[in-house]
């Protein structure tokens, strides 16, 4: 066992606070990949962090889909937590562990590090695109007796990927991501995430019908925060754009740099927020 970098009391409080967050307006996660860029974030204004796997995938040079190692997936939460005082939930991918006592030892581990909420998807199984729905309820079972057994309210936010891997039917996807939200409910889950669905009077039928809180994700073309907001969602994230687009400038920045000696674009103002990450390292 690792020592816990916060004591039960603060983490309890933050647990809490991220609960609260997911009422009332919707909860907007700009979903960091590292210390710095968590920082950086909290410092404009995010009330509480998620990390994404694929931010944190592309910043080691992996590619996503369960191919870091546990322990440096920790590790990241670990030095996230040590830097901002908001609630801090960590993508977990599907638990990097097949069986449920390796997936326990995730979860002890992710709470070690000081996260509060996890998200936990239903790809990533062995044989198929998705776990079979009562297998996969197993396995949030199983991460919230591991919470249960710490001592921290975790908030669980399953993620099934019905929509983002277009299983089964186009018609009948709605439904299946309904039966699936009762069955995670079930066994213990938050809330419900459905990346790729931006349809709004689709999400408002799975909100209204599965009562768990809502998570979209964003993608080009993104409905408004207030139509979501009115079609029930309670989160919305946004996956790995920020580290692409900060990625992406980097990229331009160091082009310009090494095709043209232009340096231009390295002439922006640091300022104090860059300053105070540079501070923690």
């Amino acid at each position: 066992m690792i020592e816990p970098i916060l004591d039960l009391n603060t983490q309890n409080a933050r647990a809490e606070t991220f609960r609260t967050l997911h009422d009332g307006k919707v909860l907007v996660l700009a979903n960091a990949w590292d210390a710095g860029s968590a920082l950086l974030f909290t410092a404009v204004g995010a009330a509480a962090i998620a990390t994404s796997s694929g931010a944190q995938s592309s910043a080691q040079g992996a590619a996503d889909g369960n191919n870091l190692p546990r322990a440096g997936v920790i590790e990241n939460v670990r030095r996230i937590v040590a830097v901002v005082d908001v609630p801090v939930s960590a993508d977990i991918e599907s638990g990097y562990a097949a069986e449920l006592d390796g997936l326990g030892e995730t979860v002890t581990a992710v709470l070690e590090a000081g996260a509060v909420g996890v998200n936990i998807e239903d790809s990533g199984a062995p044989d198929s695109v998705l776990y079979d729905v009562k297998e996969q309820m197993q396995r949030i079972a199983a991460v919230r007796e591991a919470a249960n057994k710490y001592g921290v309210q975790l908030f669980i936010n399953a993620r099934t990927d019905v929509f983002l891997f277009e299983v089964g039917e186009r018609a009948g996807r709605v439904d299946e991501t309904i039966a699936r939200a009762a069955a995670y409910a079930e066994a213990g889950a938050d809330g419900i995430f459905v990346p790729g669905l931006l349809d709004l009077a689709a999400l408002r039928t799975i909100a209204h019908a599965s009562g768990l809180k809502l998570n979209a994700m964003w993608l080009p073309g993104a409905p408004s925060l207030s139509d979501l907001a009115r079609a029930g969602v309670a989160r919305f994230s946004v996956g790995t754009a920020l580290a692409q687009a900060a990625y992406s400038h980097a990229q331009d920045a160091a082009r310009a740099l090494l095709e043209d000696g232009d340096y231009a674009a390295l002439e922006r103002p640091a300022g104090v927020v860059a300053a105070k990450v540079d501070a923690t390292a």
